[in-house]
């Protein structure tokens, strides 16, 4: 259990524009930021981040919360463990008892998963650092590369010792069960025997976006030809290959930072840029690059620049990823680095500023190196040439934006000294193959029959229902409970007498008074604890409800106080004053008062009288129609108030 006391100042300490920017590239607009949802796909922001309120809302696909409800939903993580992620980050010290065999047997299977992989880290490093076997072997390989402790340590590289079953029957020993140890690909099980996955290989684990240990990748160190030189974890309900990148845990602050993303091919290009200070950097670690992949990487920048070895067949086998990045509406650079060079050996000769120096120079647009690249092998052979044209503009025909289309079409055009008009014609067909292809499903080639329009019966509304009335109160109290609001009266002398009230108070004493309870039982909740706090003269603010354990009055309480829009500074440098609901906050309050008032009169009214046409007794039937012309006039006095005080 983590204490009250350590909750509250993790939920004080965290700010939610902090924690969402290590998983999302916001921007600020206003008082608020946004960004792209990292829960559904979308091309245009509609995630907005308020540091005020400490609450996220996507108008698109309806996502809220707060920054723990962000790193529940984004990692699918429980309340606890959201809590000590968000504790790691801001240093915030949680005393936590050391797990039982039984405690671990207890948690759920995912967690039991996490729990394995973290455990396995944790002995992979003992191992490296003060064990032999991994000093000797693993520690000095990755020495001879000049990595120092500071890089190893923050990498977590460990070692997995060279026996059949040195991890798995340590993990067994401390409790932890068989079967997840095979499911995180830690364990091989075979025949009724089990054994290492990783035996005598150097451990790099695979984080992911918050820290969290998801897999593994082993290198072998002896020079045996039938092993093969690296072994990854096999895909589990944790370690998604698709969904990862190798580094990106490290490297999302500095791709937000940078507005650029390096992308490499293994581990250890990764970690020697990281040696050299480069930071923005992340691998596909030998797999082809997939659509997640991009995604992830775009969640921060729409720039990334790919950098390769010298070898120019290996950056033509991976053209089909990059036009890939390209449909994403990403900015794709090349860097190809020198023959029998790659990131890692480079940066190991050279210094930083060479390296920085080597990839501004060097880089160049994707479209425009694969359209020098292939002209070469075509400059003299009239058909390639044609099967040039057709592959590069099929390339720029991925280009989402119109005018990027342009510019790579007059480059190309200069780069192959062919006529920008003939380029320009076979983009135009390949673009309108692509309207056509995406519609033909929908094409009709008989005519449509004529349109039948059946009655449908009108929808009926309801004019008792309140729920607007009460969703308007609920509003004031969370967003104006604890400002005041000035009445007049006269004192004995005929004096007008000032008497501020706070909005908490006078909502709550006359809706007690009248009786009055709301519908919804979301309403009547967040009433009633404001009701209490009135009584205790301690009046909850909105944080307390976008805080609150109620999952659905959290929810409740960041929908009613998000909004896409906000007042734009222009105003104020136009010299155009527009007024805020703050300045009639009184007239809002009160308004609101009565119109609910009025719904809960004009529901008694039609309630009676449906009583009146049930009743048989006379007597009864008088006494109902009495109630009913008192009710009515109350309707009216409530209207007419209404009516004044918005004609005011």
């Amino acid at each position: 259990m983590i204490p009250k006391e350590t909750i509250q100042n993790i939920i004080e300490t965290a700010r939610v524009e902090e924690v969402i920017g290590d998983f999302v590239s916001i921007k600020k607009r206003g008082v608020n930021f946004v960004g792209l949802c990292p829960f559904h796909n979308e091309k245009t922001p509609s995630f907005v981040v308020s540091p005020a309120k400490g609450i996220y809302k996507c108008f698109g696909c309806g996502k809220a919360g707060n920054a723990i409800n962000f790193v529940m939903e984004h990692e699918h993580f429980s309340y606890p463990e959201a809590l000590k992620y968000l504790a790691k980050k801001y240093a915030i010290e949680i005393e936590e008892e050391e797990q039982t065999p039984e405690q671990i047997k207890a948690l759920n299977e995912q967690e039991s998963l996490f729990s394995v992989t973290e455990f396995a880290r944790k002995y992979f490093s003992e191992n490296l650092f003060n064990k032999e076997e991994g000093k000797a072997i693993g520690l000095s390989y990755l020495k001879e590369r000049d990595y120092n402790e500071d890089l190893i340590k923050k990498f977590e590289l460990g070692y997995c010792i060279d026996k059949w079953e040195d991890f798995t029957g340590h993990a067994l020993k401390n409790g932890y069960n068989l079967s997840y140890l095979v499911k995180t690909g830690l364990t091989i099980s075979k025949d009724g025997k089990h054994y290492d996955r990783f035996r005598g290989r150097v451990m790099f684990p695979i984080h992911s976006l918050s820290g969290r240990i998801i897999g593994f990748g082993g290198r072998i160190l002896s020079p045996e030809k039938s092993k093969a030189k690296y072994v990854n974890s096999p895909e589990s309900d944790i370690y998604h290959k698709s969904k990862v990148l190798y580094g990106i845990y490290f490297a999302k602050t500095a791709i937000i930072k940078n507005d650029n993303c390096y992308l490499v091919e293994g581990y250890t290009d990764v970690m020697s840029m990281n040696k050299a200070g480069i930071e923005n950097v992340v691998a596909s670690s030998g797999t082809s690059l997939t659509n997640d992949q991009i995604r992830l990487i775009k969640r921060y920048t729409p720039n990334i620049t790919i950098l390769y070895d010298g070898d120019e067949a290996g950056v033509k086998a991976s053209f089909r990823g990059i036009d890939m990045i390209l449909e994403h509406g990403m900015n794709v650079k090349i860097v190809l680095f020198p023959d029998g060079e790659d990131p890692d050996s480079y940066v190991r000769n050279h210094r930083t500023s060479e390296v920085e120096d080597f990839i501004t120079k060097s880089a160049k647009n994707f479209i425009s190196f694969k359209t020098n690249l292939l002209y070469k092998e075509s400059e003299n052979d009239p058909i390639k040439k044609a099967g040039l044209i057709k592959e590069i503009v099929n390339t720029i025909s991925l280009v989402p934006d119109g005018i990027f289309r342009n510019v790579y079409i007059k480059e190309c055009s200069s780069i192959m000294d062919i006529p920008e008009q003939t380029l320009m014609n076979e983009l135009n067909k390949k673009l309108r193959k692509k309207i056509w292809d995406k519609n033909k499903f929908e094409a009709r080639e008989e005519i449509p029959e004529p349109t039948k329009f059946v009655s449908e019966e009108q929808i009926k509304i309801d004019v008792t229902d309140s729920e607007a009335q009460e969703k308007e109160i609920i509003r004031l109290l969370l967003m104006y409970g604890n400002d005041e609001i000035v009445f007049e009266q006269e004192d004995e002398r005929k004096r007008i007498e000032k008497i501020p009230v706070k909005v908490a108070g006078f909502i709550v004493s006359d809706i007690i008074r009248d009786e009055i309870e709301f519908e919804n039982k979301i309403h009547q909740i967040i009433f009633n604890e404001f009701s209490e706090g009135v009584d205790n003269e301690n009046i909850p603010d909105e944080k307390h409800f976008i805080n609150h354990p109620d999952e659905n009055i959290l929810k409740f309480t960041i929908d009613i106080l998000s909004s896409p829009w906000e007042l734009s500074e222009n105003w104020k440098k136009k010299r155009i004053i527009v007024g805020t609901e703050k300045e009639r906050l009184k007239i809002s309050v009160t308004s609101s008062v009565l119109a609910f008032k009025a719904k809960k009169v004009d529901k008694m009214i039609i309630d009676n009288q449906e009583e009146i046409k049930k009743t048989e007794s006379n007597e009864d039937r008088l006494i109902l129609i009495q109630k009913h012309v008192t009710l009515k006039k109350v309707s009216r006095e409530i209207n007419e108030q209404l009516s004044r005080i918005i004609t005011r």
